[in-house]
């Protein structure tokens, strides 16, 4: 789905009604920088693209007092236009919409009526001003042969510990279909938290200067981040496939409680949450419900088609789970089929979505890693002998991470039988959060892997700038972390590559034939202007469930 010019034929220009002719009439309106930035301080975006839809989304600035969180200004109108060309000269879709400080004066809406695997331009205007304009391409249509889905993937961006350089270069690139965001698109940790590196150091200093707890702090963070120019240009260059982990409303979050909050001096766990999730759907381009109005739902996980080459199926793994198992000796808890980290509902919707034949390719965004990383992974028949005596062990082995895939293996064992045992073919589980560079086979028992078998794929982004174990450590790259990455593999053979060490982003390449990732490194996070090199590229051929080195980078 790699982008070409289709031309709009007069029947479709007509379909836009007298919206057309008006949208002509203000090509002339002011676009100058600078009365732009007053109103569209926080520039604009797309999402979720459909064969004939795509969301749209800007917010507007009416007065100097209508600040994000403040809950002051007046209504403001706000015209949408979508064209098909840069000039705006052959609109093809417009609308007028109001919006208040009840929704934070952000504007969102479902730009329908458009052509499958078609690029459009769309910008907003407000008091004859015309915001920045951006760039969106559809999907194609659910029965369409295509050639090839190229994807940028990221995860982790903490403003406080270095600068966005990733997003500037995904930006920077013509060749792709839509930016993948696996989670983590904001930190809600206040100032000397969480910041760069073994010290903490704030690169940048997070706005409002505290934790975020209420949906005014919220509003501000998301704004905070948006008005990042290297963030701003890559939601006007390509459409955002979104989905959170944890700390879009906090660290290590569950269905009821976090580590990271404190009911005795912030309040409810739930009022904080429903905060958080509220900004979220104010401030994001994806749906949270059957449309894009605010209030009708919260759900997250939700699939979008390429033509009969991907599905991809978008995960929530914070809003139904089970609370985390505490580290300690045994962690028998882990194997607990009383456990979820899906919840029931989720469960039977994602075996359906990859079940599914509608497409060659099933691909996850999963905000959390699947394949399991323990010591030792000892065959599956002697660990449960082992647990049946002690009752200390788990049935996969004793996870290092209980936050993912590892702490509810359960669920995990369901979902790759499932897989197994209906013969399913071409999964691969597209994964952020973990601030490493991973890719893997997905055995059904990691203990007699290879013997075993694998069911699917795993392929793991790194970081944009959270830090990784050089920067907790304070050790020079390729030192310590060599050794760690050893001792992982060694344990853990089904995975085949791991980098502990990098920070960037990733480029996902899709054809009939294969699936291919390539990790992209930056030289700096402190670097502002900070260039990025391919540091690997991995690939997964469609019938083999496994992956291995590619010979070069995508074209």
């Amino acid at each position: 789905m790699h982008p070409h010019d289709v031309p709009v034929d007069r029947r479709t220009v007509l379909a836009a009604g007298t919206a057309g002719v008006a949208g002509v009439a203000l090509v002339g309106l002011a676009t100058d920088a600078e009365a732009a930035a007053r109103y569209f301080r926080h520039g604009v975006a797309s999402g979720d693209p459909m064969p004939t839809s795509v969301i749209l989304w800007t917010r507007v600035t009416p007065t100097q007092a209508a600040t994000p969180g403040s809950g002051n200004g007046p209504a403001a109108t706000v015209t949408w236009q979508v064209a098909t060309d840069a000039a705006f000269r052959r609109i093809v879709r417009q609308g007028t919409v109001t919006t208040t400080a009840a929704r934070d004066h952000t504007v969102k809406l479902d730009a329908t009526g458009l052509r499958p695997a078609t690029d459009y331009h769309y910008r907003f205007l407000h008091r004859g001003v015309a915001s920045p304009a951006g760039r969106v391409r559809t999907a194609p249509a659910a029965d369409a042969d295509v050639a090839g889905l190229r994807l940028g993937v990221a995860s982790c961006a903490n403003l406080q510990a270095g600068w966005f350089a990733a997003y500037r270069h995904l930006a920077a690139r013509d060749d792709l279909d839509a930016v993948l965001h696996l989670g983590d698109y904001f930190y809600e940790y206040g100032p000397g938290q969480y910041g760069h590196g073994f010290t903490d150091l704030d690169v940048r200093t997070h706005q409002p200067p505290h934790e975020t707890v209420t949906l005014a702090d919220y509003r501000q963070r998301h704004a905070q981040y948006k008005s990042d120019p290297d963030l701003q240009a890559l939601h006007a260059r390509h459409p955002f496939i979104v989905t959170w982990d944890d700390h879009e409303v906090t660290n290590d979050q569950w269905a009821e409680g976090a580590e990271n909050h404190q009911p005795g001096t912030e309040g409810d766990f739930a009022v904080r949450r429903a905060a958080a999730q509220r900004a979220y759907d104010e401030w994001m381009p994806v749906r949270m419900g059957p449309t894009t109005g605010l209030g009708d739902g919260t759900r997250l996980f939700r699939r979008l088609r390429f033509g009969r080459l991907a599905e991809l199926s978008l995960l929530d793994l914070r809003s139904h789970r089970s609370g985390q198992v505490a580290l300690g000796p045994g962690l028998p808890g882990v194997s607990d089929p009383a456990r979820t980290i899906t919840g029931r509902a989720q469960m039977e919707w994602l075996k359906s979505s990859l079940q599914d034949d509608r497409a060659v390719w099933k691909l996850v965004g999963n905000p959390v890693m699947i394949a399991p990383v323990v010591f030792p992974p000892l065959p599956a028949d002697l660990a449960r002998g082992i647990n049946d005596v002690t009752g200390l062990l788990p049935e996969d082995g004793i996870p290092y991470n209980t936050d993912q895939w590892d702490g509810y293996t359960a669920d995990r064992r369901e979902l790759f039988r499932h897989l197994r045992d209906n013969g399913v073919q071409n999964t691969v589980f597209l994964t952020g959060d973990i601030h490493s560079g991973w890719a893997c086979d997905l055995p059904v028992d990691a203990g007699t892997y290879p013997l075993s078998g694998s069911v699917g794929t795993e392929l793991v982004c790194t970081s944009v700038t959270s830090n990784n174990l050089k920067d907790i450590t304070g050790t020079p790259p390729r030192t310590t972390s060599v050794a760690v990455e050893a001792a992982i593999q060694t344990a853990n053979r089904h995975v085949k590559y791991l980098n502990f060490d990098d920070h960037g982003f990733s480029v996902l390449d899709v054809t009939p034939e294969r699936v291919q990732m390539d990790w992209f490194v930056v030289s700096s996070r402190r670097d502002r202007i900070a260039g990025a090199w391919r540091a690997a590229s991995w690939q997964t051929r469609a019938g083999t469930q496994r992956v291995r080195p590619a010979a070069g980078g995508i074209v």
